[in-house]
């Protein structure tokens, strides 16, 4: 799967501003995340990236991801006790993990929730992110999960 153009731009300029270059397994690594919907741990972009580049590294692999993290091109979601997973999607959102299968899903809420919720809080407080997830089991969820 190559990275589309658009997307070959908008990562060539984020590492353009940290005084790096795009390379072929940051492009592959990035078109991974950059397409997936369902929040892959790093071992499962790994094995993603493999299908494209079979000679990519689990530490290339890390490494790639820590860079497009720096240039904010993913994000991590992080669960309790759970892999760290990434995704493409910046925009403020919230997360639900199923606690049988392990799938995570995009919660979609009222852009005005986070400034109200921000209004909580003491007013010299300085948010500089939200992080917002729901944990319980999806209906007719298949049990895939270890624990």
């Amino acid at each position: 799967m190559q990275v589309s153009e658009e997307n070959q731009q908008t990562l060539t300029q984020a590492l353009d501003k940290l005084g790096l270059r795009s390379t072929r397994q940051r492009e592959v690594v990035y078109s991974v995340v950059g397409t997936a919907k369902d929040h892959p741990t790093a071992d499962e972009i790994f094995a993603r990236s493999r299908q494209q580049m079979p000679t990519i590294s689990l530490a290339t692999v890390y490494n790639c991801l820590e860079t497009l993290l720096e240039c904010e091109l993913i994000r991590q979601v992080n669960f309790e006790r759970e892999s760290t997973r990434y995704e493409p999607n910046l925009k403020p959102h919230a997360h639900f993990y199923c606690d049988k299968s392990g799938q995570v899903v995009d919660v979609h809420l009222p852009e005005d929730l986070y400034s109200r919720l921000t209004e909580l809080l003491p007013a010299s407080t300085s948010v500089s992110s939200v992080e917002l997830n729901f944990r319980g089991k999806l209906p007719n969820s298949p049990e895939n999960h270890q624990n």
